[in-house]
């Protein structure tokens, strides 16, 4: 019996690593089909595959973030009513036969060429989403028309385009890497703060993580995504906010100043330095040293209808180890 604890005890980390692997290359198989769904939808749409990929990962987040909505099962993430595929007077909410869903105006689309259109197909799917946006057109302008006819809400025609241009950017789809929001040797320190009252400015409570550290220590774009925000705030100061892949919204709060050139609409990626460490804020524009200088660092999630913060504490030490780890191997 000790034998066998011992045995287990030595093999775990090699255990852990076999599975860590494993993850890693179902995601990469992931990628590399979804990929090839977008570039199908192009090859019939002439629709930038970038545009289809935004739709499809701002579907997928927005489905993992609300409980009115299925969780994606496929590699595509876009999801219809069966009333909108079917068509809303169409008596048969299951219908695959591509010349009933056209008669009674539904969206589905037998996108593979099987005679079918079918809801669980994600070629179908996909392809039945870029016709809906072939009506408007296939450039820039005309496509923000049909996000817009179709979701009837600007923050989400704004997410959608930015995510196709940060995967236009980088052309490709595995844009999951993250940092810490500092070098990590700088001399910093932080605890979990989320949640906790603040009192200036009003009765509140405190939507972020603090991380303390000197003046002009460079902060860092922790991910992958596009400058949504810069500029000041009474409460925040110096700010600079940045959307990632994910549909997640990175607030940097009180910083000393902005990095040269940076301007709203630019692509960053892990390490990027947007700014550095300050003490602005609680005050008309320049109000500075009203605190001890750091890093006001925040997370919201954008379901399709409102935005919230949720707590970034666990995912800034996770950032971190993993950070650590990829140096490690250099």
């Amino acid at each position: 019996m000790l034998k066998a604890v011992i045995v287990l005890f030595l093999l775990s980390p090699v255990l852990l690593n076999d599975n860590a692997y494993a993850a890693e290359q179902d995601q990469e198989d992931v990628y590399k089909k979804r990929m090839e769904l977008y570039t199908k939808v192009e090859t019939v749409s002439q629709i930038p595959w970038y545009y289809i990929a935004a739709v499809d990962q701002y579907e997928r987040n927005v489905r993992q973030a609300r409980k009115d909505l299925p969780k994606a099962e496929g590699v595509a993430g876009v999801y219809f009513k069966p009333e909108e595929w079917a068509g809303l007077l169409n008596p048969d909410l299951e219908d695959e036969n591509p010349v009933s869903i056209q008669f009674f105006n539904g969206i589905g689309f037998d996108g593979n060429g099987d005679g079918k259109a079918s809801l669980k197909d994600d070629e179908d799917v996909l392809q039945a989403f870029a016709q809906y946006l072939l009506s408007y057109g296939t450039d820039h302008e005309n496509l923000k028309i049909g996000l817009w006819n179709y979701y009837k809400r600007d923050k989400t025609v704004g997410i959608i385009i930015g995510k196709a241009m940060i995967y236009k950017h980088f052309g490709r789809l595995d844009l999951d890497t993250h940092v810490f929001p500092m070098p990590l040797r700088s001399n910093h320190s932080y605890n979990n703060t989320w949640g906790d009252a603040r009192g200036w400015g009003g009765r509140r409570i405190h939507e972020g993580t603090d991380i303390f550290a000197g003046y002009g220590v460079p902060v860092r774009a922790t991910g992958y995504g596009i400058v949504e925000m810069k500029g000041w705030n009474k409460y925040g100061g110096w700010r600079v906010g940045i959307r990632d892949i994910n549909n997640t919204y990175h607030y940097f709060a009180h910083l000393s100043g902005f990095a040269k050139d940076l301007k709203v609409g630019q692509i960053v990626e892990p390490g990027t330095v947007i700014g550095g460490v300050g003490s602005s804020g609680y005050g008309p524009p320049g109000t500075s040293g009203k605190f001890p200088p750091h890093l006001h660092y925040g997370m919201y999630k954008d379901n399709g209808y409102t935005e919230w913060s949720f707590d970034p504490y666990p995912h800034l030490k996770s950032w971190a180890r993993q950070e650590r780890a990829r140096l490690k191997k250099k």
